[in-house]
């Protein structure tokens, strides 16, 4: 069983964690070495964090699966920002689950979660940015979104985000 709770800077570290396990998983065949480790500090030092989260108001979630045990553990994580650009829509910043726990309903529950936030807050469209290499991308299909626009953004020291951009009507 899955079960989603709201994230603080004193979980900073479990976010971190989860990053440096997911990253060279999702994209060692899409990215460099270098642009892997480069992206990972850009978006994940603490200080990057809390600007993320103070400065810009993006928000965290923790999916929690329940050991056998009775013991959670947190699977994953997504980000949100809720009125982009001052619009009524919702953008997922980030959405991370481990490996091994990848297809066990993390990254559906946290999705729904943010669905349900962003509703009550009058938000029309959820929308995210994936890379286009990315098998993320039919998962992101399979919930409703769909491709509206490709980018490539240059996020420093010569590295680019090669992405979609997909959006899903709720």
């Amino acid at each position: 069983m899955i079960h989603i709770r709201n994230a603080s800077e004193a979980d900073f570290p479990i976010i971190q964690e989860i990053a440096q396990k997911t990253w060279p998983n999702t994209f060692s065949a899409i990215l460099s070495p270098g642009q892997i480790s480069y992206m990972l500090d850009m978006m994940y030092s603490t200080d990057s964090l809390i600007n993320q989260t103070i400065r810009n108001g993006h928000r965290f979630l923790l999916a929690y699966r329940q050991e056998c045990a009775g013991s959670d553990v947190c699977v994953g994580y997504a980000s949100y920002e809720l009125n982009y650009s001052g619009e009524k829509r919702t953008k997922i910043h980030k959405i991370y689950i481990l490996p091994d726990c990848q297809g066990e309903g993390a990254g559906i529950a946290l999705i729904n979660k943010i669905e349900e936030i962003a509703a009550a807050c009058d938000d029309h469209k959820l929308f995210l940015n994936v890379n286009k290499s990315n098998p993320a991308v039919s998962f992101y299909k399979k919930l409703g979104f769909e491709i509206i626009k490709e980018e490539k953004i240059s996020i420093g020291k010569g590295f680019f985000m090669d992405d979609y951009v997909m959006q899903k009507c709720i």
